[in-house]
């Protein structure tokens, strides 16, 4: 798709950051939300921007907030404020939760959006209407729930669909990892992509050694891969992904 989609910043709590992707014109609201969880790397919302806005483009409002891993809670708190603040403030940015609402996290925090949204503790205005984990490993414990995806979702189905990404390539966290997971559900999930790319293709994303973080996708491998990520979120959010 490809499109140029609006964007903004706001703060979710106290000097902490979350950029707020809208569709283009011509796509009038409200929209189903996403809110898009980064990797470990502490504030690097940047790097899920080329997803967010592939994904805004759908039709979506996808909401990606900065958090820490190096806090003193590895991020707990981060995680779920910002959960709380786009579900309160949605509306404020054209979206509506009730059309949907994707939890989605790429690397450390695919576990953390597949935990909080299939954790036995997590209040039920608290849970999406789906989850998307891309890229991660199911099988420690979430610092969100203190839960191991793998474990938990082997005892008990799934409350909400769950849609999972993996690049076939990804030699940082192998695919291996999200087949485990998906072999071990007790209701299949309701989408397994396995894309032909590593572990930012799935992003839209390529690693720059030279910066150190991940910067768009230059490479046509990476670019189809990511794009195909973006129609996924879209269809977790229940729009057709051609929209």
């Amino acid at each position: 798709m490809s499109v140029t989609t609006p964007t903004e910043t706001v703060e979710y709590a106290l000097g902490r950051l979350m950029d707020v992707h809208r569709p283009p014109a011509g796509l009038a609201g409200p929209w189903p939300v996403v809110l898009l969880w980064h990797g470990k790397a502490p504030d690097t919302r940047f790097e899920v921007t080329p997803l967010a806005q592939e994904a805004a483009g759908h039709g979506l409002l996808v909401l990606a907030p900065d958090w820490r891993s190096d806090a003193p809670d590895s991020g707990r708190a981060d995680l779920l404020t910002s959960l709380d603040h786009a579900r309160r403030h949605a509306a404020d940015h054209g979206g509506d939760p009730a059309l949907g609402f994707v939890l989605a996290g790429w690397s450390m925090s695919g576990r953390e959006a597949i935990a909080v949204a299939t954790g036995r503790d997590i209040p039920e205005d608290r849970r999406p209407t789906a989850a998307v984990g891309i890229a991660s490993n199911y099988a420690r414990p979430a610092v969100t729930t203190g839960e191991a995806p793998l474990t938990t979702l082997a005892d008990r189905p799934s409350p909400v669909p769950l849609f999972l990404v993996h690049g076939t390539g990804d030699d940082l966290v192998p695919a291996d990892a999200t087949r485990a997971l998906d072999t071990a559900l007790l209701t299949p999930s309701a989408e397994f992509l396995q894309l032909d790319t590593d572990h930012a293709g799935v992003i839209l994303a390529e690693y720059d050694p030279a910066l150190d973080h991940c910067v768009a996708a230059r490479t046509p491998r990476a670019v189809a891969a990511g794009r195909a990520t973006a129609a996924l979120l879209a269809r977790a959010a229940g729009l057709p992904s051609d929209s």
